[in-house]
């Protein structure tokens, strides 16, 4: 009996990745658990398991291919029948896979009856608990996304009028929302070079226009003398690294960042416009950016607020490896609460971040410069001196905080970089 192989729903609104490499041909012998392929989905490298025993009859995708949660990734000859025969959800749930005859192993890219219903996790249990079939449900959130909401009104109410574009017709494909022009033919003043937009680029164009779509963002800057902090850095930077840790201004300002959220829970916040309400997460989990080679990965992290200066060292050094390796997992770049971006890394200066939607605030740090700063003696004279100053960027959703939540939520970091006794005390 031959069985299809679907692209499993991996959970968190990721709808669809990018065939990176593929282990195995027809005619080979596989067990179940063994690599099949790996995928590249929302920033991370994926290894799909195969889900059989038995023989590869078929292969549907090739390296490069971009498919859709529901699209046939490998057919099977003479899969064991007391095998998990379909795909396992993140969430826990199974869906058999039907037998399929030999005329229909010749599987065209793309093609299933039906779109696997973009939605979290967590919706999916509430739908199940409300006993929703969400093929019913009209989807408003972003990309044909259905939210809890959606249910929710699904089953009090109904269904709710949404636009056309939000439709089932509408999910098969799922476009890139998109307000902008049709493009002129740029051939006719000159040579083109044209390339897809694939994997890690188009999920931070996916992600940056929702989160500049939804979020009001306004800005704070501001400097820190971080003089003493970079002595205190440089006199025991080296005795982490020779741990294997990087003790940099990024886990430092990690730690700072995390003791102004205990001050002010708004900025560890998410909005939820559609329940009306704040959700405060007394986690701290803080996403860091990372550059690498095929684009910005933001992993996260994990419970800053527990960890000594030095595990953090230790962790980040491991996720900015995996990072740029393409070795991340998805569970790493996945649950951060705020986010630190750090642009002096590799020279900016003062930049004004996008928030990482549904977080509510992200901090960036520029390239910290010797610059003459005007100082007072003890006398109370003025005097000139050089300093290292940091720039700093705080960009916050404004209908969260105010203006005076925000100077005072970057005053309390500065004060912290500004005076490692102090910092001290306060982590």
């Amino acid at each position: 009996m031959a069985r299809e192989f679907k692209l499993p729903d991996l959970g968190e609104g990721i709808h669809e990745g990018e065939i990176v490499e593929i282990f195995v041909k027809p005619g080979d012998a596989v067990k179940e658990g063994d690599p099949l392929l790996e995928v590249e989905t929302d920033k991370a490298v994926t290894a799909i398991p195969s889900p059989f025993t038995g023989t590869v009859h078929a292969v549907a995708i090739k390296p490069g291919d971009t498919v859709r949660v529901g699209d046939i990734l490998v057919v099977f000859d003479g899969a064991a029948e007391d095998t998990t025969a379909g795909e396992k959800a993140v969430d826990g749930q199974e869906t058999a896979a039907p037998p399929v005859t030999a005329a229909q192993t010749s599987v065209p890219p793309g093609k299933r009856p039906h779109p696997p219903v973009p939605a979290s996790p967590a919706t999916r249990r509430l739908a199940r608990e409300l006993g929703v079939d969400l093929l019913a449900v009209a989807p408003t959130g972003p990309e044909g996304l259905v939210t809890a909401e959606d249910v929710r009104r699904h089953a009090n109410q109904g269904p709710a009028a949404v636009p056309a574009a939000a439709t089932d017709s509408a999910m098969e494909t799922i476009p890139v929302p998109s307000v902008s022009p049709d493009l002129p033919d740029f051939a006719q003043w000159g040579p083109i070079a044209a390339e897809p937009l694939r994997s890690v680029r188009k999920a931070t164009a996916r992600q940056m226009a929702l989160a500049w779509s939804q979020i009001p963002h306004v800005a704070n800057q501001d400097e820190a003398d971080v003089t003493r902090l970079e002595a205190w850095r440089q006199r025991y930077g080296q005795s982490v690294a020779g741990e294997g840790g990087r003790l940099t201004i990024t886990v430092l300002a990690a730690k700072a960042a995390v003791a102004a959220l205990k001050r002010f829970p708004r900025f560890n916040a998410s909005l939820d416009m559609a329940a009306g309400q704040i959700i405060y997460k007394q986690y701290y989990h803080v996403g860091v950016a990372v550059d690498s080679t095929r684009g910005l990965i933001v992993p996260a992290l994990r419970d800053v607020d527990r960890k000594s200066v030095r595990e953090l060292s230790l962790d980040f050094s491991g996720l900015v490896d995996r990072a740029r390796d393409g070795q991340t997992t998805r569970e790493e770049l996945q649950g951060a609460t705020f986010t630190i971006t750090n642009a002096g890394a590799v020279g900016g200066g003062h930049f004004t971040p996008i928030i990482n939607y549904p977080q509510v605030a992200i901090l960036g740090l520029g390239r910290a410069r010797l610059k003459p700063v005007v100082r007072t003696d003890p006398g109370g004279a003025p005097q000139i001196t050089p300093r290292l100053m940091m720039p700093l960027v705080l960009s916050f959703d404004h209908r969260i905080a105010d203006g005076a939540d925000a100077i005072l939520f970057m005053q309390t970091i500065i004060a912290m970089l500004e005076d490692p006794e102090q910092f001290l005390l306060e982590i």
